[in-house]
């Protein structure tokens, strides 16, 4: 693509801006009304022209309007990310809340989400901070009754498991210490790939005749690491995607909001957020979405970070007319909100030990 002379760019902006808010091509003389260019309409037209034959804007059926192109989006968004960059320092120090501060992460999270779909109308999601490798903190082991132990496992996050296990005969307390002593000394700091024959064989040597008992334990650990290891997606407004005729026919808004449903598109695009070394707002436009079902739309994602290492995905999905400028600027803001949530309670967590 060509570089842009600074009134091409301005008639881009005009273009995208105004389709953006009224759905409708855009023909020159509305551009001249909408610039401060001080253009003729014939000049305008010479223009739109040129940005035509560049691939930035097009025709659609027999209309005298112009629409923008995937790749007209991209210059727009471009340039929007430019400018919003520069006020990120700004945005930092706002202190406008998002969303009231609740204790458990769920329920925030799912605050967040709708709050979000509310805003900006569109379709959301927000995943749970979730670790690249989950490890175990510790596991503590009480017996409840003759016939049953309790196993508490608490994995990174601080997220507990409470797995009741069967025994054939009541454990003595000495033994239990004794057992939690054995599996922390060899689990605690441990990853599911630490967990590994070798050292399972060497656990069941010094468990004895516990070395049974020690299968279910590990059986419960490895439950907790996977089940920590989940990533939750919660999402709203998919309906809100219906609103936008252009996004496609009945077949294709159903396979959507399918995808809200079942999740499984959602991981393709987190993953792909993850994956990539920009861990700031990252904008998908028609064909570049990773998602195949995605094509006819846009998609904004960001990315937020706990204090540990935990990172977690934002999306806003909506129509390829998306208002970019409100979205980019709602997920900044949103990012730098929960970024301050949970780093606080976590520093609160350690003033309190």
């Amino acid at each position: 693509m060509e570089q842009l002379s600074e009134r091409k760019m301005k008639i881009l902006q005009a273009i995208v801006a105004n389709y953006l808010e009224t759905g409708e091509p855009v023909g020159s003389r509305t551009i001249s009304k909408f610039t401060d260019l001080s253009l003729s309409s014939a000049t305008i037209r010479n223009e739109m022209a040129d940005l035509e034959e560049s691939g930035y804007i097009e025709q659609p059926h027999t209309s005298a309007g112009r629409i923008p192109t995937d790749a007209g989006y991209r210059v727009y968004v471009d340039q929007i990310m430019k400018e919003r960059e520069a006020e990120t320092e700004e945005l930092r120090q706002e202190k406008e809340g998002l969303l009231e501060r609740v204790d458990r992460m769920e329920l925030m999270l799912k605050q967040v989400v709708k709050v979000l779909a509310y805003n900006t109308n569109y379709a959301t999601m927000i995943t749970a901070p979730q670790y690249r490798e989950v490890h175990v903190k510790f596991v503590q082991l009480s017996m409840v009754d003759d016939e049953h132990v309790l196993a508490v496992i608490v994995t990174e996050g601080n997220i507990i498991k409470n797995q009741m296990i069967e025994v054939s005969e009541p454990i003595a307390n000495e033994d239990i210490l004794k057992l939690s002593v054995l599996v922390n000394s060899f689990l605690q700091g441990a990853a599911l790939r630490d967990i590994n024959i070798e050292m399972i064989q060497t656990m069941k040597g010094q468990a004895g005749i516990y070395d049974r008992f020690l299968d279910q334990i590990l059986e419960a650990v490895v439950g907790a690491i996977k089940e920590a290891d989940e990533r939750q997606i919660y999402t709203s407004g998919a309906t809100n995607i219906l609103k936008y005729p252009e996004i496609g026919d009945e077949e294709k808004t159903s396979v959507l909001l399918e995808a809200f449903e079942e999740k499984e598109m959602l991981n393709e695009l987190v993953d792909e957020t993850l994956s990539s070394e920009d861990t700031g707002i990252q904008i998908y436009i028609g064909d570049e979405a990773p998602v195949k079902n995605m094509k006819d739309l846009s998609v904004v994602t960001a990315t937020y970070e706990l204090q540990e290492g935990a990172k977690g995905t934002i999306g806003i999905i909506g129509p390829k007319r998306m208002d970019y400028k409100k979205v980019v600027d709602t997920l900044k803001k949103l990012t730098i909100e929960l970024d301050e949530i949970f780093n606080n309670k976590n520093k609160s967590k350690g003033d309190e030990t």
